[in-house]
């Protein structure tokens, strides 16, 4: 890791998971790397409240998103957590819903508890003017049909840890959503061709998705936002275009998602 490449913003992980000790050290690569900001996101209500917590002791770097899984037993929401989430959404350091959508593998909770919950996270998005960044494993278009019939183009929306297909690709670029791209860049052919070919630059933000990974034995293995710098290098690889122009226009994007700039200027 070197301080070589230009500002990068991780737009997307799950930072206030990890044992808060950890926290210094992860930060401490992620800036030596050259990313300016992160953005962390609630996977339940309280994981939210972490989250915020987590941006408003590191303001200028971490920026929270507030939203219920729809993996997590708790995507049956109650008043109350619609409430409290409506209430986390209005904090500074909000910048999304996140991360909320659907989630068809099996073993998960109830589908049609699932498309509640998305549906009123969608309505706190609405109501404060936020941008979503959904979740979407073994739905198809579903999940783009929630988003068309709540959103009515009203926000602006990323389809965190895109991987396709072609079909999806389009149907996403087709309504103006945003594209996330992450570590399965690297090694997905089918992934790369189609980032290669269809996907402009002017649609793609970079994340990690870091989380706590103890199923790797070796701590160095686990994800960290620094490596969102391998991301851009993959997409600046694949696009024929330097890391820096990659790093100004993924940075522009978010800026323009969030409707706010959250540091890109550079390092906190």
């Amino acid at each position: 890791m070197t301080n070589e490449l230009p500002a990068l913003f991780d737009s997307h992980t799950h930072l206030d998971q990890y044992d808060p000790v950890e926290l210094p050290g992860i930060f401490l690569r992620a800036r030596e790397a050259g990313v300016a900001g992160v953005v962390t996101a609630g996977v339940t209500v309280i994981s939210s409240d972490r989250c915020v917590a987590l941006a408003r002791g590191n303001s200028g770097f971490v920026w929270a998103g507030v939203g219920v899984h729809p993996m997590e037993p708790g995507i049956d929401l109650t008043d109350a957590d619609v409430e409290r989430l409506r209430e986390l959404a209005t904090e500074p350091e909000v910048v999304c819903i996140s991360e909320v959508g659907l989630d068809h593998q099996s073993g998960m909770p109830d589908r049609t508890v699932q498309d509640r919950g998305f549906r009123l996270q969608l309505q706190i998005a609405v109501d404060t003017n936020l941008p979503v960044i959904f979740h979407n494993r073994d739905a198809g278009m579903e999940p783009l049909r929630i988003l068309d019939e709540e959103l009515q183009g009203r926000t602006k929306i990323v389809a965190h840890y895109f991987q396709g297909p072609v079909d999806y690709a389009e149907a996403c670029l087709d309504r103006g959503i945003y594209l996330s791209l992450a570590k399965p860049l690297l090694r997905l052919p089918e992934l790369q061709d189609l980032v290669r070919g269809l996907v402009p630059l002017d649609r793609i933000v970079l994340e990690t998705d870091a989380f706590p990974q103890p199923f790797k034995r070796n701590r160095s293995n686990w994800t960290e936002p620094w490596q969102v710098t391998q991301v851009a290098e993959k997409v600046a690889e694949l696009k024929s275009v330097s890391v820096e122009q990659v790093a100004a226009i993924t940075s522009a994007n978010l800026a323009r998602i969030l409707g706010r700039s959250i540091g890109a200027t550079g390092p906190a």
